[in-house]
């Protein structure tokens, strides 16, 4: 099944004659109506008019997440306010979390988009989804739900936590289809057995899995305890949030990639060439028909590489391949994405602990664990209330990383110059998952 058979479908020269038409389209108007392009274009001695064929493109610079943040909150839009309907944002520190605006319009593409997802997955206006991704700021929620109701299903918005009520919903409600983070399913898995609920027995009978790196060890393992077909879905809030790219039932060998309305290409992380399909590389995306936040050339920092063999689905969109890493050092823990530098602006803030932190990242059974390791002035260890200060500080970082950045943490006060220091780059994470 295919959702927009026209466009899905196009052949190759059709498709990359209408990216061609909107990447030149989108490049005038992000140049005419957003600073920061004009300067960045400008400073590459690079104009609009210069982006005559796709390859073009290469000619105009990259954008990234700094610049994001440079021009936090709304610098980047090319639309008034009056005109965007739509607000979401990534984790952040205080005053610097990754905002993205939405038009009318824009929540109309995404929404469809994200039904060509749940299409591609099997699903229909026949279907009852179970949408345990989070709601509010985070894309994941939301944008799952719209794509549920374009697709005309119904759609449980549950959001996620309360996981007993998860359970109770899944076995009262009976939906045939859930969405959530991976590490999520097995938790709910992990929890139903406990309870006495056999999941294989629910009527679940795909699972759309994403937010977060999973390896087929992990879908085999997701398919074999709920008894479902695990597939994978793959977005950015940057580009749009879910819904970017998707993979289908047919092929299950990548994830299309909906290039009529995003332009992908993959560099070399160190060099910035652009590397032919195939190869392994950081993937870059440009927005084709975004109103309120378009992207050019944007540096996701996600490690992958493009397959542009058939898909025996019919689609004639390139795939990309599961993500195998990152070519920076962002965490994705429990679905939610955070730098290193930024639990340490929140604890630079806190009086009584040093500059040198580490973070251990585990596994628990199914879920993702984060411990936080952080120095405490000598000053208090020769205070005679050692013990309830350090505790006050525990509870002070914890609350801090909660309410700043969206992440639970254990906190482990350590003493002076425990932490092990490194004469060049710091090692700040040491992950012990094995996803």
């Amino acid at each position: 099944m295919i959702y927009n058979e026209e466009f899905e479908t196009l052949p190759r020269e059709a498709l990359e004659a209408l990216q061609l038409k909107r990447l030149q389209q989108v490049v005038q108007r992000v140049y005419h109506t957003v600073g920061f392009y004009k300067r960045t274009f400008d400073a590459a001695g690079a104009t609009p008019d210069d982006i005559r064929t796709i390859s073009d493109l290469q000619r105009l610079p990259f954008t990234t997440k700094q610049d994001l943040r440079d021009n936090y909150p709304f610098g980047l839009f090319a639309v008034p306010m009056s005109s965007v309907v739509r607000l979401h944002a990534s984790s952040g520190t205080t005053g610097r979390s990754t905002v993205v605006g939405y038009t009318h319009r824009d929540i109309e593409t995404w929404s469809e988009l994200v039904a060509r997802c749940f299409v591609a997955a099997g699903l229909t206006k026949n279907d009852i989804i179970h949408n345990a991704y989070g709601y509010g700021l985070f894309t994941g929620g939301l944008g799952a739900h719209y794509g549920a109701e374009k697709l005309g299903a119904s759609v449980i918005p549950m959001s996620g936590g309360n996981t007993k009520r998860q359970l109770m919903i899944l076995q009262d409600f009976g939906p045939t289809a859930i969405c959530c983070t991976p590490s999520y399913a097995l938790n709910l898995a992990e929890q139903g057995g406990a309870m006495g609920v056999d999941m294989r027995a629910l009527k679940l009978r795909v699972g759309i899995f994403g937010a977060e790196p999973w390896s087929d060890k992990m879908r085999d393992e997701i398919e074999n305890v709920m008894d479902i077909t695990a597939l994978n879905i793959y977005g950015l809030s940057e580009i749009m949030g879910p819904g970017v790219a998707m993979e289908c039932q047919e092929g299950r060998e990548g994830m299309h990639v909906f290039e009529d309305h995003f332009l992908v290409e993959t560099i070399d992380p160190a060099t910035g060439k652009v590397l032919p399909p195939g190869e392994t590389g950081e993937l870059v995306f440009t927005t084709l028909t975004k109103e309120a936040f378009p992207l050019i050339r944007y540096r996701t920092r996600d490690i992958s590489r493009l397959i542009t063999a058939p898909c025996r689905c019919g689609r004639t969109h390139f795939r990309m391949d599961r993500v195998e890493g990152r070519s920076d050092d962002m965490l994705i823990v429990r679905g939610v994405n955070v730098f290193p530098s930024q639990i340490e602006a929140v604890l630079v803030g806190i009086q009584g602990v040093e500059p040198h932190y580490q973070l251990i990242v585990d596994r628990e059974g199914t879920l993702d664990t984060l411990e936080v390791q952080v120095e405490v002035s000598d000053a208090l260890f020769s205070n005679a209330d050692e013990v309830r200060v350090l505790q006050k500080i525990e509870r002070r970082i914890s609350k801090d990383l909660k309410d700043y950045l969206g992440i639970t943490a254990k906190i482990k006060l350590v003493e002076p110059k425990s932490i092990q220091r490194s004469e060049g780059k710091a090692s700040r994470v040491i992950d012990k998952r094995q996803i």
